[in-house]
């Protein structure tokens, strides 16, 4: 049984068609990444995996099971940095916690202690969210998310608004994240090198509606492992030429898509 399945889902609005039928299996502990042009129907096929969307047609399920309505199985994390104001790091964190009723209080400390360790946040743990820069606080997202005990984790463009060195900073910390919370992960993205660099597998999609052109085994190419090193060797550059020529044939769409 496959972890995660998408089968034959499809998306329309209306007469117009957003996703189009397809098949596809996602593995426990993978991060994938969907990549396509800007308003393809990427963050529609993740929402409908967070259950924010329904598929027109078609299902996906998690171990066998058809996903509904969102569930803390599922976290999510988007480009704006959703950190609370008036919570501190800390409290940030633990609010992730909230609803779960298999930690009492100490290992909700604990947890909390853990995941601040985890996004090397220990030291701003007190502070307040308006004295953190913008990386800082969408790994404060992501740990609130982890905190909520999630099977698969979300990712809408997530670094999409901060520099260059915070971004490889952060794609650096995602991968030893996902490695040791063994989290499988959907991150969407129009980046190519960040598609190339982050994900064990790329689903290459089209313009809108959104078809799959081709998957794309990162991992099998450059192996499990990433350093920033990686991405000045010769097959990084082959991977990110071929994924760059995979989007410029898919073309842009009339309109992005929800």
């Amino acid at each position: 049984m496959s972890f995660l399945r998408f089968e034959g889902v499809a998306k329309s609005y209306g007469a117009v068609e957003i996703v189009a039928p397809f098949d596809l299996d996602v593995a426990e502990g993978e991060l994938l990444a969907f990549l396509g042009p800007s308003g393809c129907g990427k963050t529609t096929l993740m929402r409908m995996v967070g259950g924010l969307e329904r598929p027109s047609s078609g299902r996906i399920a998690l171990r066998g099971e058809t996903l509904g309505r969102p569930d803390r199985r599922r976290g999510m994390v988007f480009q704006s940095y959703s950190a609370f104001p008036w919570l501190t790091v800390a409290g940030n964190v633990a609010y992730g916690m909230r609803y779960r009723r298999d930690l009492d209080a100490e290992a909700k400390r604990a947890a909390t202690a853990r995941l601040l360790a985890l996004v090397g946040l220990t030291e701003f743990a007190d502070a307040y969210p308006n004295r953190i820069s913008g990386g800082m606080r969408q790994r404060v997202a992501i740990a609130r998310t982890l905190a909520a005990g999630s099977e698969i984790l979300l990712m809408d463009e997530p670094f999409g608004a901060l520099d260059a060195q915070r971004r490889e900073l952060l794609q650096l910390a995602l991968r030893r994240i996902q490695r040791e919370e063994r989290k499988t992960v959907i991150f969407v993205t129009h980046d190519v090198e960040e598609a190339a660099f982050l994900a064990d597998r790329v689903i290459a999609f089209s313009a809108r509606p959104a078809r799959i052109l081709e998957m794309v085994d990162v991992a099998g190419r450059l192996g499990a492992e990433r350093t920033l090193e990686t991405r000045e060797t010769a097959d990084f550059f082959a991977l990110r030429n071929h994924l760059l020529h995979l989007v410029r044939g898919a073309g842009g769409a009339e309109g992005d898509a929800p």
